[in-house]
């Protein structure tokens, strides 16, 4: 089983490989996925890697201040992604790129992003909510799900290559409560390792764990926890905007909300603050959230979902 000292090295999934040297109209660099249980690359995975991939590209001091991508299929873990960088313009200040990350063939996402060269400008920004307890207040992941005997959960517990902590009690088994069944979400998070001083690595670290939680707020406010039977969640886009330099291997808070969802799809927006306050990015993510509608889907969902809260209730009392 693995345990707290074994989480998935983010400096090793974000080193691509290949020269990134141009072909035909792209530079390629190739990336993997760690041995996991799911089928399914996690999408934090590719717009992390796709940010690096668009990053070797950019000469000078220019870091990644925006990106817009769109998930087109499902990734398989067994395969390696191949990314490909198209160099579509270098300005004075501002460069843009787009990268396609490609399985057998056929892209399973599409990026377009912006880098800009520091400059000076007029600032402000939104404050940090008050009265936010510590992270080192909070139980880990692996304090709240670790003795549960599911692969899913070992991997959430021990495996992700960030510490997430929540404010509010997780919704991994249980719906939240009526005075926590509001369309908002706040966690601390942090990556495990520490990271080497390179500001396009921790900005492409932070875009990897901007697409954990932030449909959660969704979630929250229809009272449905992560286990419910028949539930289909998958991300359909992600934006994302840095704002200032950042340092993904310290404690950042993500509080994010959900203004709307209709039509199969929910609207998650968050903000990432550091511990003194700071806005350093802002993340927007549109998700495919269905449910089961029909009388005999809601009587043996709710059937289900008991059975399956006594049996992870035996596992945690173990």
């Amino acid at each position: 089983m693995p345990d707290r000292e074994s989480p998935v090295s983010l400096v090793g999934l974000l080193d691509l490989e290949g020269d990134g040297l141009t072909r035909t109209d792209e530079d390629i660099f190739v990336g993997r996925t760690p041995p996991q249980s799911r089928d399914r690359v996690f999408g934090g995975q590719v717009l992390g890697q796709s940010i690096i991939a668009a990053s070797r590209t950019v000469d000078g001091e220019r870091p990644i201040h925006s990106m817009h991508g769109y998930f087109l299929r499902p990734g398989d873990v067994k395969l390696p992604i191949t990314f490909g960088v198209e160099r579509l313009r270098d300005g004075r200040s501002f460069s843009a790129r787009r990268v396609h990350a490609y399985q057998k063939g056929q892209p399973i996402l599409s990026m377009i992003a912006s880098f800009q060269e520091p400059a000076d400008g007029l600032e402000h920004q939104v404050e940090m909510p008050d009265g936010i307890p510590d992270p080192e207040s909070l139980p880990t992941t692996a304090d709240v799900i670790g003795k549960v005997n599911h692969p899913i959960a070992r991997e959430w517990a021990f495996q992700r290559p960030f510490d997430i902590r929540y404010v509010a009690k997780p919704i991994y088994f249980e719906p939240p409560s009526g005075t926590e069944r509001t369309a908002t979400n706040a966690v601390w998070m942090k990556t495990y390792e520490q990271l080497p001083d390179d500001p396009a690595l921790h900005r492409a670290a932070l875009a990897f764990g901007s697409d954990y939680t932030l449909l959660e707020s969704v979630l929250r406010r229809h009272g449905l926890p992560w286990i419910t039977p028949g539930m289909s969640v998958a991300s359909l886009d992600h934006a994302m905007w840095w704002h200032r330099d950042v340092k993904v291997d310290d404690w950042l808070l993500y509080v994010q909300e959900s203004p709307s969802s209709s039509g199969a799809r929910g609207l998650g927006q968050g903000r990432f603050f550091t511990r003194d306050g700071r806005l350093v990015a802002t993340v927007a993510q549109e998700g495919m959230v269905r449910v089961p509608t029909d009388a005999r889907s809601k009587i043996l969902s709710g059937v289900q979902s008991r059975l399956m809260r006594a049996a992870i209730k035996r596992d945690q009392h173990r």
